[in-house]
């Protein structure tokens, strides 16, 4: 018996053994078929493009290809084979002339022609569906580009310069489109930036994309249509650093493509017509954050931005500081007439601004903007009493900064001084003010600068500030009790404080002399207790209450 059952183990071991070993071999035998056939596929693709190239009789065969190009979700590497072969099979036939309707053409040649052009308009469009695709993007944005140009060279009549802007605003609007948001990226870095026909044309086609979504535009279009333009900052400044082109550049110098002034014009209505499609308040701050730097340099006529900007800057919080350079590049670049800049820029200075994390910014616009030494002293002693009255309840990384730019601002204006140094010649007045005080003519409440009275007033919140409990804001509000023998402060040096720079630079500083500290130890932390043993126990308890008694 068991030899029997030892046996039919065996059996049973080998007969296992047989089944595993054959069943690998089918999956090897379907892995190798599938192997052949999509080589099988491979061959045949290749070999149709040969054919095609070889006769007009195997024109046909185009219609194959597209086909299997069309295919591109279900069809794998065949159907980008097919892509890839098409793209070579019609830039050969591009630089062929194969696709130019020519006078001494038959009728059947001229036949041949049309449809060749309609097989060429379907590749076109079956390219900018793939660059929808997430995976297959990059590569077919390189095939877009490869037949764009071939269109643009071989296409159309040489002695007439012609740019197939039509195939570009297709793949523009593709990628507006497309699942992978990189390929907008490499678009704009490999085409965009390198060639300057290719930048005017997609100027052009942003402009016609929006304002063909003008009232049903998603919020992602302008999220691309955004990211796109705001990478675009380089500004050709003259006629002379127009000379990459993607297709070959026209002939005359008096075409659009080879004046400066034309290109900006693009893009200042490309950046127009985006603005259209701002509703909502992230976007606004997107185009203020770039709006003196990236899109201001573009306008040929700055001044159409004036009524987004003084929107933005009449809104008031956080848009008002955003606002506050594009403003103030329109005033001072091109005239803008304003009349009430200060005064808004006045009611900015509120017991938040202090507080805000657009601090840093703002105050060197501020710097910027009462640097001129022809303005009102009264205005600028406004500006002074405001922010030293806001100081008293700021936090310590701003107050380091407030005292140098007063400090500043009087050595730029010699006739607020008054404002820390003014002497009372009668002597009744001045028995009064020692005696019951005067009250400060300020007022505080008023919200033109030029009325507050401010250069009637003293800075004593700076006397304050100089009894802070943070040692750096006393020393440093101190300045201003000291001889002005410093010509100026380099603001950049006090404008990024903040708790965490203040104490980094407490925690790092050398210690030159150890800080004192008691020598005895004391036993008690409420009680005075000298240990000695004949000394009475003493009890807070019992001193509190005999203190209530």
């Amino acid at each position: 018996m068991p030899k029997a059952a030892s046996a039919e183990r065996l059996k049973r071991k080998r007969s296992s053994s047989t089944h595993e070993k054959s069943t690998t071999e089918r999956r090897k035998r379907a892995s190798s078929t599938s192997s052949n056939e999509s080589e099988d596929a491979s061959a045949k693709i290749l070999s149709m493009e040969e054919g095609i190239l070889e006769s007009r009789k195997n024109y046909n065969d185009l219609t194959i290809l597209l086909s299997t190009a069309n295919d591109f979700k279900n069809g794998g590497q065949e159907s980008m084979l097919s892509t890839v072969v098409l793209c070579r099979i019609f830039i050969r036939l591009l630089t062929q002339g194969s696709l130019i309707a020519k006078k001494s053409l038959s009728e059947k040649d001229l036949f041949i022609v049309g449809w060749l052009k309609e097989r060429f308009a379907e590749f076109k469009k079956i390219l900018v569906t793939i660059l929808q695709d997430e995976e297959l993007a990059t590569p077919a944005l390189t095939l877009c580009m490869k037949t764009l140009k071939a269109e643009g060279e071989f296409l159309y009549d040489k002695d007439e310069y012609t740019f197939p802007r039509a195939f570009l605003r297709e793949i523009v609007s593709s990628l507006f489109e497309s699942e992978n948001e990189d390929v907008i990226k490499a678009y704009v870095e490999e085409y965009v930036e390198q060639y300057d026909d290719i930048r005017y044309f997609t100027f052009n086609a942003v402009k016609h994309i929006v304002e063909k979504q003008e009232g049903n535009a998603s919020p992602e279009l302008f999220d691309r249509c955004f990211a796109l333009l705001s990478a675009l900052d380089g500004v050709p400044e003259s006629a002379d650093q127009l000379e990459d082109f993607f297709v070959p550049k026209p002939k005359k110098k008096t075409h659009n493509l080879r004046n400066v002034n034309q290109h900006k014009k693009q893009a200042q209505e490309a950046w127009l017509s985006l603005m259209t499609l701002v509703e909502e308040k992230d976007q606004r701050k997107q185009i203020l954050n770039v709006i003196s730097t990236v899109i201001a340099p573009w306008f040929t006529k700055p001044e159409l931005l004036s009524d987004f900007l003084t929107n933005c800057y009449d809104s008031g919080g956080s848009m008002s500081l955003l606002a506050l350079s594009g403003v103030f590049y329109l005033i001072s670049e091109r005239n803008l007439d304003y009349p009430s800049f200060y005064t808004k820029l006045y009611s900015l200075l509120d017991r938040d601004i202090l507080h805000s994390k657009h601090r840093s910014r703002f105050f060197r616009l501020l710097d910027t903007f009462l640097a001129s030494t022809h303005l009102p002293a009264a205005m600028v002693a406004s500006f002074i009493k405001r922010l030293a009255r806001l100081a008293l309840n700021a936090p310590p990384g701003a107050i380091v900064f407030v005292t140098p730019w007063i400090y500043n601002l009087l050595k730029r204006h010699p006739t607020c001084t008054f404002m820390i140094h003014r002497e009372v010649q009668d002597p009744e007045v001045k028995k009064q003010i020692e005696e019951h005080g005067v009250d400060d003519p300020f007022l505080s409440e008023e919200t033109d600068p030029m009325q507050t009275d401010a250069i009637e007033s003293c800075l004593w919140e700076l006397v304050q500030l100089q009894s802070h409990y943070h040692p750096n804001v006393a020393t440093i509000t101190k300045i201003i009790s000291e001889q002005f023998t410093k010509q100026s402060y380099n603001i950049e040096d006090f404008l990024d404080h903040s708790y965490a720079t203040l104490l980094e630079a407490e925690m790092t500083k050398d210690v030159k002399k150890a800080p004192v500290i008691e020598f005895h130890i004391p036993k008690k932390v409420f009680t005075p207790n000298d240990g000695e043993a004949d000394a009475e126990p003493d009890s807070l308890l019992v001193r509190l209450w005999d203190f209530g008694n």
